[in-house]
């Protein structure tokens, strides 16, 4: 089970400390989204997590930032897979260091997994999955559907949305290749505990955890 953390879009108290701890109880995959800041304002927020650590990282935005810090993959979102100059000199900034890259996509409906796609990435993720009061099935997705997508998919796919312990083994028993901490943690009052709860829930079940 791959299981990667996805941080707040918007700044939270001792969000830095929080990371660094989810690191040291052995996070290896977190994704920085920050939509709204700056390539200066990302870099410093890359900065303020321990160097040691930065080979743990996915940006979702400023793809460029991989040339100045040894960080672990970018991810794309539809914008970035457009075929433009914009998109096209990026991936000439990147090249140097693509081939040690991983990718990574999201996906909002079951139809478009199995569209082709020019890139090939190592997982993608498949959002929003579960509504996050109810554990219901968001509109668009159900079942049967989700358990063939996963089957015929040639993608990795990570849920995401509504994705807390309470539906771990459901996640398990649909076949997903991961999941995606999002809300569960960052509306917590104590993320780093939830995040230990959630992998000894793992263990508990026998799930070996990437």
């Amino acid at each position: 089970m791959k299981i990667t953390v996805i941080s707040p879009t918007d700044y939270i108290k001792k969000e830095h400390e929080i990371i660094t701890e989810l690191f040291n109880n052995g996070l290896t995959n977190y994704h920085i989204k920050k939509p709204l800041y700056g390539k200066d304002k990302l870099k410093e927020y890359i900065k303020q997590i321990p160097e040691k650590f930065h080979n743990r990282i996915v940006i979702h935005s400023h793809h460029t930032l991989v040339r100045k810090f040894n960080l672990l993959g970018v991810h794309y979102s539809d914008r970035d897979l457009e075929l433009n100059f914009r998109n096209w000199w990026r991936e000439k900034m990147i090249a140097p260091r693509a081939e040690v890259l991983i990718k990574t996509t999201s996906h909002k409906k079951l139809a478009t997994l199995y569209e082709k796609i020019e890139m090939d990435f190592n997982y993608v993720f498949l959002l929003p999955v579960f509504d996050p009061i109810t554990g219901h099935y968001q509109s668009g997705y159900y079942e049967d559907g989700l358990k063939t997508a996963i089957k015929k998919s040639k993608e990795k796919i990570v849920v995401m949305g509504g994705v807390s312990i309470e539906r771990l083994e459901k996640i398990i028993e649909l076949g997903f290749y991961g999941m995606g901490l999002n809300s569960c943690l960052w509306d917590n009052d104590n993320p780093v505990e939830e995040y230990c709860k959630i992998i000894a829930k793992c263990n508990e079940l026998g799930v070996l955890i990437e």
